[in-house]
C-alpha cells in the first residue's frame, strides 16, 4: 500500500471514529473511550518491550500512579482535570526513569521479576497513604462537563478528548521511533553490545525509554481516572499489568498500530467470552488467546502486514504477466 493510500485510510478511520459517539449509546461510547485509553498505555509498553527489548510486568503500577496523580489533584487540590494529565505524564516519567536506573543491571526474566514486584507493591503503598488516596475505599471524582458550551454530554466529551490525545501521542511516537532515538532503541534491542560499540549510550537510552514508556502509561491512567470518575488500589492489581502485556503481544510487538488492535482485544474479547459462557468466561478468554497467538504469532498488525505483502506480490505478479505476455508473443513470431 502506498503512503498516500495509507494516509487516506488513516483519515477515513479518524472520520469514522469522530462519528461514533453520535450513533452509539453512552455505554458503547464509554467502551471506545476505554479502548483509546488502553491504546495509549499499550503504545508506551510497546516502545519499552517491542522496540527496546525490555520486558515489563509492572506497567499497571505506572497506570495507577497516573490515575492517582490526576485524582488527588482534582479532589484534594481542586485543580482542573486538564492540568492533571500533563502532571501525571511528568510524574510517571520521573518514576519510570528512576526505576529504570537500577533496572539497568537486570535483563530478561530478571527485569520482568523486578517490574512484577513493583506492580505488587504500588497498590499496597497507595492504601498506606489513606489521607491522600482514600485508602482501600479510593476516591470518587466528578465527571467533567463539555467546555465552551459544546452540545456534548460528559461521555461524548471525554471520548473526543481521549481520541485527540491518542492521535497526538501516536504522532509523537511515530516521530520518535523514526528518528535517531528510535534507531538507537531498536539497535539496543537487537544487540546492545554492538550498539554500545557504535557509541550509543545504552544506559541513558534504556532509562529514557523506560521513562517515556511510563509517561505514556501515566497519561492513560489519568484519562482512566477522569473517565471512570473513581480510583481504588484494587483496580490496579497485577492482572492489569498482565492484561497490558497481553494486549501488546496480541496487537503486535514493535508496531504502533498494534497498540490499537491490542486495546480492542483486551476491551471487547473478555466481554464476548462472558457472553459465551457466564460459568467459565476466563476459560473462553484463554481459548481466544491461544487461537490468536497460534494463527497470528506476530500479532494482528503482523498478520495484516503479511496479508498486505502477499496481496502486493500477487498484484505485481499479475501485472508482470500482463505486461510480459505480448513481448513473448512478439519474440516468438
Amino acid at each position: 500500500m502506498s503512503a498516500n493510500a495509507k494516509r487516506w485510510l488513516v483519515l477515513a478511520a479518524v472520520a469514522v471514529a469522530c462519528a461514533l459517539p453520535f450513533v452509539l449509546s453512552n455505554f458503547r461510547t464509554f467502551q471506545f473511550t476505554q479502548v483509546y485509553i488502553y491504546a495509549i498505555a499499550l503504545l508506551g509498553l510497546n516502545m519499552l518491550t517491542g522496540y527496546n527489548g525490555q520486558i515489563s510486568l509492572g506497567h499497571g503500577a505506572f497506570f495507577a500512579i497516573g490515575a492517582y496523580v490526576s485524582a488527588i489533584m482534582m479532589q484534594q487540590w481542586g485543580i482542573g482535570y486538564a492540568w492533571t494529565i500533563p502532571a501525571a505524564a511528568i510524574a510517571c516519567f520521573v518514576a519510570g526513569f528512576l526505576f529504570g536506573l537500577p533496572a539497568l543491571r537486570l535483563e530478561g526474566l530478571y527485569l520482568a521479576l523486578a517490574t512484577f514486584s513493583l506492580a505488587l507493591a504500588v497498590p499496597q503503598i497507595l492504601k498506606y497513604f489513606e489521607h491522600w488516596t482514600g485508602g482501600s475505599m479510593g476516591l470518587v471524582l466528578s465527571k467533567p462537563e463539555a467546555p465552551f458550551g459544546l452540545p456534548l454530554n460528559p461521555d461524548q466529551w471525554l471520548y473526543f478528548l481521549t481520541l485527540a490525545l491518542l492521535l497526538v501521542m501516536f504522532w509523537l511516537a511515530l516521530n520518535l521511533l523514526a528518528g535517531r532515538i528510535g534507531r538507537a532503541m531498536i539497535s539496543i534491542r537487537d544487540n546492545h553490545i554492538a550498539a554500545q560499540a557504535m557509541g550509543i549510550n545504552t544506559a541513558l537510552y534504556k532509562s529514557l525509554t523506560f521513562g517515556v514508556s511510563s509517561s505514556y502509561t501515566g497519561v492513560a491512567g489519568a484519562l482512566s481516572a477522569i473517565a471512570i470518575s473513581f480510583v481504588s488500589p484494587d483496580s490496579f492489581n497485577i492482572f492489569l499489568s498482565i492484561t497490558l502485556l497481553i494486549g501488546v503481544v496480541i496487537g503486535g510487538l514493535a508496531s504502533v498500530s498494534g497498540a490499537l488492535y491490542g486495546a480492542l482485544f483486551i476491551q471487547f474479547v473478555p466481554n464476548w467470552a462472558q457472553d459465551i459462557s457466564k460459568a467459565a468466561p476466563w476459560a473462553i478468554f484463554g481459548v481466544f488467546l491461544i487461537l490468536f497467538t497460534y494463527f497470528m504469532p506476530n500479532g494482528i498488525a503482523g498478520a495484516l502486514r503479511l496479508l498486505e505483502a502477499r496481496w502486493a506480490k500477487r498484484r505485481n505478479a499479475g501485472a508482470a504477466q500482463e505486461g510480459g505476455a505480448p513481448g513473448i508473443r512478439n519474440t516468438t513470431s
